[in-house]
């Protein structure tokens, strides 16, 4: 009998092989920055209808701050319970709750919600629920990724806050087109769409563990570590300073340089588009030079950006090249 002289065939990597965990990490991140962006595309959705619910329900200039304000305040701190949860239960469970429970406010607002100040604060409340997603996918993301890596992750996952981008640019023209619940259905779908592919899909890292320790004595315990608070000043400037001016830049131009309604998301839209562009690059450096010089540079950049729009300057070109050095 001839002898078989044919090359067998390798076998199949293991699930667990680390070339197939390295596969499915990038697939958990495309996953996660896409419930990123779609959660965050939910939490914007009062921005760009704050000067028309200033006309039409006759509100005053703190009003329509306040309407804006809360789902960014509910959505901040609404983090710190979302992530402790996410540490129990993990991403694979709390992303698709997050985005369901972000349901329930959209069609509020969308169907009822948007006919009086009171209503509308209601659901801005509850919209903060969107917000929070940033917490889910954070520990999810770093879970999937060496830490030589992780910069770069967090830089791509980052990106899905261009969701806000997507309410700039879409709100107002479906507003236009269709009527107001129009943009909060279309929203509502896209939620509901995406907890079920993540319910599907989603899985969490190989080896998760949940804490041991209840949720009080952890959070105590991370109270107590300095750098805490060195890296929560640093994101209330940095993050915090993209969100608040983000959601609030379309009544900004609006009131101060005159814009209509339209123009002034679309320029806003191109202000997220900035940052989301510059986020997988900042995370890129951070793996590469250090995160401390990135960060130095950036804050730099910044503070010439701020320190020219406090200036007042003509919005060509001088305003618009402050407002995007803030991006």
């Amino acid at each position: 009998m001839p002898e078989d002289t044919r090359t067998p065939k390798a076998p199949a990597p293991p699930p667990n092989a680390p070339g197939a965990v390295a596969g499915r990490a990038w697939l958990m991140l495309v996953l996660a920055t896409l419930g990123f962006a779609v959660n965050f595309w939910a939490w914007a959705l009062l921005s760009p209808l704050g000067p028309r619910f200033q006309d039409g329900l006759d509100l005053t200039s703190f009003e329509q701050s306040l309407l804006v304000a809360v789902p960014v305040v509910v959505g901040s701190v609404g983090r710190v319970p979302v992530g402790a949860l996410t540490d129990r239960f993990g991403g694979r469970v709390m992303f698709p709750l997050v985005s369901a429970a972000t349901v329930v406010p959209v069609l509020h607002l969308g169907l009822w919600g948007h006919s009086s100040l009171a209503s509308l604060l209601a659901g801005g409340f509850l919209l903060g629920i969107g917000g929070t997603a940033f917490a889910v996918g954070v520990p999810f993301v770093n879970a999937w990724f060496p830490p030589r890596r992780r910069g770069l992750a967090i830089g791509v996952f980052g990106a899905g806050m261009g969701g806000t981008a997507i309410s700039a640019l879409t709100t107002v023209p479906l507003v236009d087109a269709h009527g107001t619940a129009n943009p909060f259905l279309v929203t509502a779908g896209v939620l509901a769409g995406y907890a079920v592919l993540a319910w599907l899909l989603l899985r969490d890292a190989p080896g998760r563990s949940a804490p041991g320790e209840p949720f009080l004595p952890r959070l105590a315990g991370t109270f107590r570590l300095g750098v805490t608070w060195q890296a929560s000043a640093l994101y209330a400037v940095t993050f915090g300073g993209y969100v608040a001016l983000s959601v609030y830049l379309p009544t900004y131009l609006r009131t101060g340089y005159g814009l209509d309604t339209a123009d002034a998301s679309n320029r806003m839209a191109g202000f997220v588009l900035l940052a989301v562009v510059m986020r997988p690059a900042g995370g890129w450096l951070s793996d590469r030079i250090g995160p401390v010089r990135v960060l130095d540079a950036s804050l730099a950049v910044v503070a010439a950006g701020a320190l020219a729009l406090a200036l007042e300057p003509p919005l060509m070109p001088g305003g618009t090249a402050a407002f995007l050095a803030l991006a």
